[in-house]
């Protein structure tokens, strides 16, 4: 048997079908960042367990909680709670931990947008590290999400996992994404500075997971981001063949890059307050004299 971590903040449409599903597992975990909704008061009416920790980064929110949070089994695994576990998935876990070979798993999402799978523009199969040993993994941080660090060899599982990526309306995902582009913008500020391409792994990396890393270096560097992300998912991967959510989905893909390209701009081109200046201002004065108030 396996434990599973769910994280959690403002999820109150979507925390409960997410424990329905994990219940397979007899150790469930919630990972709240201090939700101001209704989470909490669903959560508990399950038999889990509920730990509020403030939400620093996606890369610290997980590694403390492996550090922190005990298990009851050696493996765990991970799940937003927009993502749901599957019978068929989870029974495919419990026949991949009885193996010595490997320290952790990825796992393919099926992204699930206005009701549609949208398979050919989220680069399908698309693969997250979500089950794995919890002594041999831990998480960094990378632009606004994490990168998993992995002391020892892993491999891959066939079934996938649901992601209802825009199931609590759209709003809140351009609200999200407008906070992600600030990491993202922070990130690709870095990479352009310090950072560098792996051409082998772009061309010749042995998974999905190395050659779509390299693809990302790869892309910051590319002049009109966004136009040619949304030419590249919706007519070289086939997005188009997904309908209206296809489009869409393409649509807001560009938007997010177009976010991040002006946030790179502000960063490297908005004015600093300047110390100096500041410190050299002399602060207003009020004198009570005589009934009178005097400004020096």
């Amino acid at each position: 048997m396996f434990s599973i971590y769910i994280l959690t903040y403002n999820e109150e449409i979507d925390i409960g079908p997410c424990i329905e599903s994990a219940m397979l597992s007899d150790d469930i975990m919630i990972i709240d960042s201090f939700s101001s909704d209704r989470t909490l008061e669903i959560a508990k009416t399950y038999p889990v367990q509920v730990v509020q920790h403030k939400f620093e980064s996606h890369g610290r929110q997980r590694t403390w909680m492996l550090r922190e949070v005990p298990a009851k089994h050696e493996w765990v695994y991970i799940l937003e709670a927009d993502e749901r576990m599957t019978p068929e998935l989870f029974n495919e876990c419990l026949e991949a931990i009885k193996s010595q070979e490997y320290i952790g798993y990825y796992v393919a999402e099926r992204v699930l947008f206005m009701g549609t799978w949208i398979r050919r523009s989220t680069q399908y199969p698309r693969y997250q590290m979500r089950l794995f040993h919890k002594e041999k993994v831990w998480f960094s941080d990378y632009g606004h999400t994490e990168r998993e660090v992995c002391e020892g060899p892993t491999s891959f599982l066939k079934e996938t996992y649901p992601h209802y990526t825009c199931s609590k309306g759209i709003s809140r995902w351009l609200d999200k994404h407008n906070r992600y582009s600030t990491d993202e913008a922070s990130e690709t500020v870095r990479q352009l500075e310090t950072g560098s391409i792996s051409w082998k792994n772009l061309f010749f990396g042995t998974s999905e997971v190395e050659r779509r890393r390299a693809l990302k270096d790869f892309s910051l560097r590319l002049p009109l981001r966004p136009i040619v992300r949304f030419i590249y998912m919706y007519i070289f991967l086939g997005g188009f063949i997904d309908g209206q959510a296809g489009l869409a989905w393409c649509t807001l893909q560009a938007f997010y890059e177009y976010l991040i390209l002006i946030k790179v701009w502000e960063m490297k081109n908005m004015p600093v307050p300047s110390l100096t200046s500041a410190t050299n201002v002399k602060p207003k004065v009020e004198i009570e004299a005589q009934g009178s108030s005097i400004t020096q």
